[in-house]
């Protein structure tokens, strides 16, 4: 038996989004993912991720629950072509490369996220 109670690792987070279909769809195509997988109870969607998991939330979503700054980053081994990529793929990108290192984007719901080189 684990002598602590709550572990320090993050399991998951969850994404308020409005539409759980087009949201599994425009993350799975960021991702770079196969759109597969059940949507649970009418609102879950659970993104495959390697490390800390994203479940999209449509249950949740409001506009005043929607992440006005990023709660987590996504990890890139080059900005630059994380950013061109984003580009090409028409996301709403909200800065610039910031430090050679970072730049934060929206989804479609208006969530700001970040993606962050390694």
């Amino acid at each position: 038996m684990n002598s602590k109670p709550i572990l320090n690792e993050i399991g998951t987070t969850f994404i308020p989004v409005s539409d759980i279909e087009r949201a599994r769809d425009w993350y799975c195509e960021i991702l770079e993912l196969p759109v597969d997988g059940e949507i649970l109870f009418s609102h879950l969607y659970i993104v495959p991720m390697k490390g800390t998991g994203i479940v999209l939330d449509s249950k949740i979503y409001s506009e005043e629950n929607i992440y006005k700054r990023p709660p987590f980053h996504l990890n890139t081994d080059n900005i630059e072509q994380a950013y061109q990529y984003m580009k090409s793929k028409n996301v709403e990108i909200t800065t610039k490369i910031e430090n050679n290192h970072w730049f934060n984007f929206k989804d479609p719901d208006g969530n700001h996220l970040m993606i962050c080189q390694c």
